[in-house]
């Protein structure tokens, strides 16, 4: 029987078997790609974002009716004069068919993920988030009793929260930023056990965001020529880039890439400033005054100091191969254009996803797309509004709270240990 997948490393060209695998074993410097035996879109009868198992890194499927959701814009397409533009939202919309009750597309990175590291039997999984991807992780558990170990900063702690109880989830604040909680959490997995979930790294977490990509062409019937998302490490774009590669290989939807027109959030846009420059590497003045910036910002979850920008494959590789465009957005600009998506599409929007529509409202004010355009937005998440009024809300707790400089040991490493074996998870001295 031949195996539904393999892991390829575009650096080596090595293929080999998934193992929860993050990283080439030859040392190579590039993100792992899955080839799928089925070379074209199968859809599945299943709920969500399994329907397109046939291209996600897993075998089974979970029991959650949460994907994207995809629709021809009429409001906002009228007050930007454009002719084609498709929706997919990821967020709160029973109208729609939209039911990620955390209201964010994270959620299509960790129902993947959680079932990969369970069916490949690895271990705990560890996750750093500056608060919509810990939200989803923690959402996954409790709908399926995986234990997960979340780090966030102290400042995030409020956007941890389920929409049923969650249990199983080992919360971790820490006084500091995003990069301070992607630090700690990489300490956090020196206990045997503990896996980290890889970030841009792995697979299923691309492949699930990939599903955005795959639900606007199928809407559409075409893959689009322009894609608008808002970016903190880029993986979704990265996933965007992938998807639309395979739909491609795929023969039935057009044989060219979308442009990716990717957003950052003013005064923190460190690939912004890195792409103008014609960089592949992001440095210092890429980042004048960090702390500072990344505390101004409006949508504090694209706050990423360190994406994978240069990587083969990755951030750069995709916008030059897709003659891709980034954009930096003020904080003002985001607030209007969230207003606006309101008032033309009904629906509230998150932080983020007003990033990417006043992206897209610059693009069309300047001609750097045609009203004719077919335009693929991805709305990363939105219906908190709704949402607040129509479920239930459980914040959860924090296990541990630690400061940024704070060394994982001692007691610290004694508790999230205890809190393993709470979980009935075996775990090596």
């Amino acid at each position: 029987m031949r195996e539904k997948y393999l892991l390829h490393c575009p650096g080596c060209g090595r293929p080999f078997p998934d193992r929860y695998t993050l990283d080439c074993p030859s040392g190579c410097d590039a993100l792992l790609r899955t080839v799928y035996a089925e070379h074209r879109l199968v859809l599945r009868d299943l709920p969500g974002i399994f329907r397109y198992s046939s291209w996600l890194p897993i075998e089974g499927h979970l029991r959650i009716d949460a994907g994207p959701v995809s629709y021809e814009s009429v409001g906002l397409a009228r007050e930007l004069g454009l002719s084609n533009l498709t929706i997919t939202f990821s967020g709160y919309w029973p109208e729609r068919g939209g039911r990620m009750e955390t209201c964010s597309f994270k959620e299509l990175e960790a129902q993947p993920t959680v079932l990969r590291l369970g069916e490949k039997g690895a271990g705990v999984i560890q996750v750093s988030s500056a608060g919509n991807t810990g939200r989803a992780f923690c959402q996954v558990s409790a709908l399926t009793g995986a234990p997960v170990v979340v780090v966030v900063p102290a400042s995030a702690a409020d956007r941890l929260w389920t929409t049923v109880p969650a249990p199983n989830v080992c919360l971790i604040t820490v006084e500091g930023d995003y990069s301070d909680s992607i630090a700690f959490g990489r300490e956090v997995c020196s206990l045997p056990g503990i896996v980290p979930e890889g970030g841009a790294k792995n697979v299923a977490r691309r492949d699930g965001m990939g599903t955005v990509m795959l639900d606007g062409t199928l809407f559409a019937g075409r893959l689009p020529d322009s894609y608008f998302q808002a970016v903190g490490s880029g993986t979704g774009a990265i996933a965007a880039w992938e998807a639309a590669e395979r739909l491609i290989a795929d023969g039935r939807f057009g044989s060219r890439l979308p442009a990716l027109h990717l957003s950052q959030n003013l005064p923190f846009v460190p690939m912004v400033r890195a792409w103008e420059a014609g960089r592949r590497e992001i440095v210092a003045e890429d980042m004048p005054d960090a702390e500072a910036s990344i505390a101004r910002v409006s949508a504090g979850v694209l706050t990423n100091r360190h994406p994978p920008w240069g990587v083969r494959d990755g951030v750069y590789d995709a916008l030059a191969a897709s003659g891709g465009r980034m954009y930096a957005v003020s904080n003002d600009d985001a607030r209007s254009a969230g207003r606006l998506f309101a008032d033309t599409e009904e629906i509230d929007l998150d932080p983020a996803a007003a990033v990417a529509v006043a992206s897209l409202v610059r693009a069309a004010e300047e001609g750097l797309v045609s009203p004719e355009e077919h335009i693929l937005l991805n709305v990363t998440g939105g219906g908190y509004e709704r949402a607040a009024e129509d479920l239930d809300r459980y914040p959860v707790e924090p296990y541990l709270r630690v400061r940024a400089d704070e060394a994982f040991e001692g007691d610290l490493r004694d508790a999230v240990r205890a809190w393993i074996a709470e979980q009935g998870v075996a775990i090596r001295a």
